[in-house]
């Protein structure tokens, strides 16, 4: 199996992945197929749902459909490819193909990050200042934080970009991933890449950790609000709502911390593709169903369609 892939390196990156243990190929495969056809039917229906019923077209479930939306493109830009590699003997990828996938990975997965931190801010303004929510949450406004968000994640996606592409590289092109990540194309260069290292680290801490802490902050906040109600029905309504929230928020954000801080060595670049493959295939096909599950009003939209139809 290596001969072929370090045969077939020239003009491609091979994307070494799970080949370590190629006795679980075959497993990964139909787990990550089944994980990945959930993810597109799951977010598909929340973001139609939220279209056709009318109910729905409030910001509270504008920003969970713009999540269906990019956790679709998130997964698309990297199962596929890894779908490929695990089917068949060839673990390539062209070098074209790893810089697109390079640059959608990361602008997908920084937008996800601040777009959770504007869900947190919508969650925090309609518990606890419900008088001016509408006001406040103004549609104009929402596609504005929504746009923000795109832009933020695709502009730091285009920096690690420039940062990593030019740095020049040793003669092969193996990658110990399952798809084109800044760390590990940086490890196969024959530089110093300590400046690229502390950009990834100073940019993974303005949209990691900080977002993480600005979501923190508004639960926080949500808590006080909460402890204050006396309304069995609005705390029922609040739980309903924040708590598929941070479900959701910690499904994505645990993974990405335990492999962005922590230290690099051997055994935690393995782990780390496992860690990197639950967020990346588990977590975009749990959330249409913790939203589903958890929400009256998508169950409710889901009765009225069943009815209409």
């Amino acid at each position: 199996m290596m001969e072929k892939i370090n045969a077939s390196s020239e003009g491609y990156f091979v994307l070494l992945g799970f080949s370590k243990w190629p006795h679980l190929e075959v497993v990964l495969f139909v787990v990550i197929l089944i994980f990945y056809l959930m993810t597109l039917i799951g977010n598909l229906f929340i973001i139609i749902l939220s279209y056709l019923d009318s109910h729905l077209h409030t910001p509270m479930y504008f920003f969970p459909s713009n999540l269906s939306f990019l956790d679709l493109c998130y997964t698309t830009s990297s199962i596929p490819q890894l779908l490929v590699n695990l089917w068949g003997p060839e673990k390539t990828i062209s070098d074209a193909g790893c810089m697109i996938q390079l640059y959608f990975v990361l602008a997908l997965g920084t937008t996800e990050c601040v777009l959770l931190v504007v869900m947190s801010y919508d969650r925090y303004v309609a518990v606890c200042r419900p008088l001016h929510y509408t006001v406040l949450m103004h549609p104009r406004f929402c596609h504005l934080l929504a746009v923000a968000s795109w832009v933020s994640g695709f502009t730091n996606s285009a920096l690690h970009f420039s940062f990593t592409f030019f740095v020049p590289l040793c003669g092969h092109h193996q990658v110990d991933h399952f798809s084109c990540e800044v760390p590990a194309l940086l490890r196969l260069s024959c530089v110093d890449t300590h400046a690229n290292e502390l950009t990834l680290m100073v940019m993974s801490s303005i949209f990691v950790l900080i977002p993480l802490i600005l979501i923190l902050s508004s639960y926080g906040a949500i808590s006080q609000a909460v402890l204050r109600m006396q309304s069995t029905t609005g705390l029922q309504k609040v739980f309903g709502t924040c708590g598929a929230h941070l479900m959701v928020v910690a499904l994505f954000f645990i993974p990405v911390m335990c492999i962005y801080l922590q230290p690099p060595s051997g055994d935690s670049q393995d782990q780390g593709k496992f860690i990197a493959l639950f967020y990346t295939v588990v977590t975009p096909s749990l959330n249409p169903l913790i939203y589903t599950l958890r929400n009256k009003d998508i169950r409710g939209a889901v009765k009225r369609l069943m009815e209409w139809e």
